[in-house]
């Protein structure tokens, strides 16, 4: 069985518990002039299964019935929307919240709190996946900044630099190739005598890769 036809058995197996003689016309032609949410949703409507997609709809004849439907929704407080689709005209809902709303405004109090569920697992998901890829980027950001300072700190131990440079970037630029390449930049600065602070150590940083630069412009002024 659907989602759809789930709610409505639910929605009917409510009604029929406050009223034994409750019955809704399955015949569309029959149609009496809809007053409540409840009919109109047994007799036309359907909505998605909230893991595929939100959509909730109700399909009416005639522009005039559509009209009524919508304006109906909207007293209740829905951010109703109309199009029309095959000579019919469609009152429908987007709106996660909306549907699940509507739902228990219904009676379909155990699809609404189904359909709560799959928001907040969805929910959960995409805000692990943004923790995922905002920790990986920072590691790609971490690990690609390693290895453009171990590449200038290499460049300059290679030309005999490294002794030539203050003590404070000496001991950085130690400390730096001796720690791990996924290392923070706090992590770096509680690691110098005495601590600094993560724009000290960028600072410092900043100024070995610009010896490096300095350096290898050098080497290519030397061979022209």
């Amino acid at each position: 069985m659907s989602f759809s036809k789930d709610v409505k058995k639910e929605i009917r197996d409510r009604l029929s518990k406050k009223s034994e003689d409750f019955t809704i016309s399955q015949n569309a032609d029959s149609i009496e002039p809809l007053s409540s949410l409840t009919e109109v949703f047994l007799r036309k409507g359907s909505v998605n299964d909230p893991g595929s997609s939100y959509h909730l709809e109700i399909v009416c004849d005639t522009e005039a019935e559509a009209a009524g439907v919508e304006a109906l929704m909207r007293e209740h407080g829905f951010n109703a929307r109309n199009t029309r689709r095959k000579g019919k005209f469609v009152v429908y809902l987007k709106d996660r919240e909306n549907i699940a709303d509507f739902l228990g405004t219904v009676g379909a109090v155990g699809a609404m709190m189904e359909m709560e569920n799959s928001l907040i697992l969805k929910d959960m998901r995409n805000s692990l996946n943004r923790k995922v890829n905002f920790e990986t980027a920072n590691i790609e950001k971490t690990v690609s900044a390693y290895v453009r300072d171990m590449e200038a700190i290499r460049y300059i131990e290679s030309h005999g630099g490294l002794k030539q440079m203050p003590a404070y970037l000496r001991e950085m630029a130690q400390i730096r190739a001796e720690m791990p390449e996924d290392i923070s930049l706090k992590a770096l600065g509680e690691a110098m005598d005495p601590p600094l602070g993560k724009s000290g150590v960028n600072h410092r940083l900043r100024k070995i890769r610009d010896i490096a630069d300095r350096l290898k412009e050098q080497h290519i002024q030397e061979r022209i």
